[in-house]
């Protein structure tokens, strides 16, 4: 079975189960999220896909693909701007119905991923965006490394107190703190 053709419900039927590793640089909307100084190059991204057919009383058995998906990735610190290394991981079910309206209706009404079936299903295409929501929505060090730059203490102490002008308005010199 081709992952980049995947007919789903011959797969489920199948109770089929692929697996491999592509590389980071061939996601190009995931890569696009790393760390300008550390291109994602030939990083892998492993995965796992297995399908299922659940049997429903009265009814045409569920089409369900199982995913299972995982990196590295230096993204950017939203502190400090470096680079932050995080491993990504995605681990979602997505049950198949026949029709775009009704995979609307059921996703909007049930906890479970709802897709709709069609013949091909390019399997890459689900890793990355599945990888893109498992992402870090505010990516940031627990204590970001502080840049080392010499003398920038003494250039801040210099600088004059923004409140100065304001406490003479008033008539009286600004608090040592700062505050008016």
């Amino acid at each position: 079975m081709d992952p980049l053709h995947l007919d789903v419900a011959a797969f489920a039927e199948q109770a089929a189960q692929l697996q491999g590793c592509w590389p980071l640089r061939e996601f190009e909307r995931l890569a696009a999220s790393a760390h300008a100084d550390c291109p994602p190059g030939d990083t892998p991204v492993d995965w796992q896909a297995r399908g299922e057919q659940r049997a429903v009383r009265g009814g045409a058995p569920q089409v369900w693909l199982h995913l299972q998906a995982r990196t590295a990735l230096q993204v950017v610190c939203q502190r400090c701007l470096g680079p932050l290394p995080v491993d990504v991981r995605a681990e979602r079910s997505f049950l198949f119905v026949p029709g775009e309206d009704q995979a609307a209706e059921l996703d909007a009404d049930c906890e479970d991923d709802v897709l709709a079936l069609t013949r091909s299903l390019d399997l890459k295409e689900l890793v990355e965006d599945e990888l893109l929501l498992s992402l870090p929505l505010v990516p940031r060090h627990a204590a970001c490394p502080l840049p080392a730059v010499p003398g920038e203490a003494e250039v801040l102490d210099e600088r004059p107190n923004p409140f100065a002008a304001l406490a003479a308005l008033k008539g009286r010199p600004p608090r040592p703190d700062g505050s008016v």
